[in-house]
C-alpha cells in the first residue's frame, strides 16, 4: 500500500495488522459514539443497513459529537503529538500500527478515503472521508474538549 511507503519514508515504524479493522472500528465507536443510543446510531446510518453503507464518521456529520472540520481539523491533527497510532478503514479489515509517528501529517493521507487515525488510548481521532470538501476531514477528542 502506498500509505505504508509514505510513512516508512518518514522513518515511522509501521506494522501491518490485516485483520484488526472490525476490532478497531468497534473500539472507535465505544470511545467516540458511546453517548448516543443504538436507535440514534441507526438513524444517522452509523451501521451498514440494507445496502446503504454505514459510516462511523456520521457521528460528526450529523453533529452528534463535537469536532473540528476541514482546515481546522487538519491543523489540529498536524499539531497533535503522535507516538503510537492506529490507522484503519471504514470498509476494510486492514489496519496499521504506527510507532514514532511524530512526523505523520494530514498530507500523508492525501490519497486515502474513509480512513481513521487514533492514538493508542483512543483519546483523539482524525478522520478523512470520501466526501472531503463536503464532509470532513474531522478531528475530535474523546473528552469533547477541542
Amino acid at each position: 500500500m502506498e500509505i505504508v511507503d509514505i510513512l516508512k519514508n518518514k522513518k515511522i515504524r509501521v506494522k501491518e495488522i490485516p485483520k484488526w479493522g472490525a476490532y478497531l472500528r468497534k473500539q472507535w465507536e465505544n470511545n467516540f459514539a458511546n453517548h448516543i443510543s443504538y436507535e440514534e446510531k441507526k438513524s444517522i446510518y452509523l451501521y451498514d443497513v440494507g445496502g446503504a453503507s454505514g459510516y462511523l464518521w456520521n457521528v460528526f456529520s450529523y453533529e452528534k459529537k463535537d469536532c473540528l472540520e476541514g482546515e481546522q481539523a487538519k491543523k489540529a491533527f498536524n499539531n497533535e503529538p503522535k507516538n503510537t497510532c492506529y490507522i484503519f478503514y471504514q470498509h476494510s479489515d486492514y489496519a496499521l500500527i504506527l510507532e514514532n509517528a511524530s512526523m505523520f501529517t494530514a498530507t500523508d493521507l492525501l490519497n486515502e478515503t474513509d480512513i481513521y487515525v487514533v492514538d493508542k488510548e483512543f483519546s483523539w481521532t482524525y478522520v478523512k472521508t470520501h466526501e472531503t470538501g463536503w464532509f470532513g476531514p474531522y478531528f475530535s477528542r474523546k473528552s469533547g474538549e477541542l
